[in-house]
């Protein structure tokens, strides 16, 4: 790595939202780091980094062409890895060491900061001494694949919560997912919406978040998940902020900054 210049990086992720996003958000917390390339693909990232050399690489885990992993095997002697990843259930466990660095999806500008803030003070450390990629680095790489492969393929459609249990007064009710317009979370409670009814549960946002389907239900708020297919429109208000009208609904939810890159079109 050549420390006689800014610092630099690369970002691969296969959704041009996701690398938007990261670059917005890596040119706001880190404006000195340098972009040099961005890829579409595994492929792209190993071409692009083998002739960039950047500092650091921002990998997605899932890619077409080359996984993340299978890249990171190519680019970590010259290049700090970095992986992003919707998988939590696995990369707290396989990152642990160290060695690597992850970014969870949607990446906040919080998690983002800390990260740079690590990878700033290794940078240093390198530095003022200079060493070869850590020997460990191709050790985790393929601990993270196992896991990948044994842990983390996408769960089973009947393996998402479908129903959700309510109490009504001394009654309970069941709830099915596919009536459920959106979840919106307040200090005590859950309001879980659906056509025709209202319901309080005390499950949060975060169970619901591990337990449904994410092709389903889309984090579109801190407080709020909506399901996909009951959103009618996406419009602007006066103030500029995303705001969703759903099918059957007369109210509108808003789209929070941190998660507007769902509707990056707009």
């Amino acid at each position: 790595m050549n420390t006689g210049r800014p610092l630099s990086a690369l970002i691969a992720d296969d959704e041009a939202p996701m690398r938007d996003l990261l670059r917005a958000r890596l040119q706001a917390v880190w404006p000195d780091l340098h972009i040099v390339a961005e890829a579409a693909n595994g492929v792209e990232a190993v071409e692009l980094g083998e002739r960039h050399r950047p500092d650091i690489a921002f990998l997605d885990i899932r890619m077409p062409g080359l996984s993340g992993i299978e890249a990171a095997r190519r680019l970590y002697p010259h290049s700090h890895i970095v992986f992003a990843t919707a998988y939590d259930q696995y990369a707290l466990d396989a990152f642990e060491q160290g060695a690597l660095d992850y970014l969870l999806k949607p990446v906040t500008a919080e998690r983002l900061a800390t990260t740079c803030a690590r990878l700033r003070t290794r940078m240093e450390a390198r530095t003022q001494a200079p060493a070869e990629a850590p020997q460990d680095v191709g050790q985790q790489l393929a601990r993270l694949a196992s896991l990948l492969e044994n842990k983390a393929a996408p769960k089973p459609q009947t393996g998402y919560l479908r129903w959700i249990q309510a109490q009504v007064g001394s009654s309970l009710r069941m709830v099915s997912t596919r009536e459920v317009l959106f979840f919106q979370s307040d200090e005590k409670y859950t309001r879980v919406q659906t056509a025709t009814s209202e319901f309080l549960i005390r499950k949060t946002l975060k169970e619901l978040l591990d337990e449904l389907d994410p092709e389903e239900f889309w984090r579109v708020h801190r407080s709020t998940l909506v399901r996909v297919d009951a959103i009618a429109e996406v419009a602007r208000d006066g103030r500029g902020r995303q705001m969703l009208k759903l099918k059957n609904y007369a109210g509108e939810l808003e789209v929070s900054r941190n998660h507007s890159y769902l509707f990056q079109q707009m």
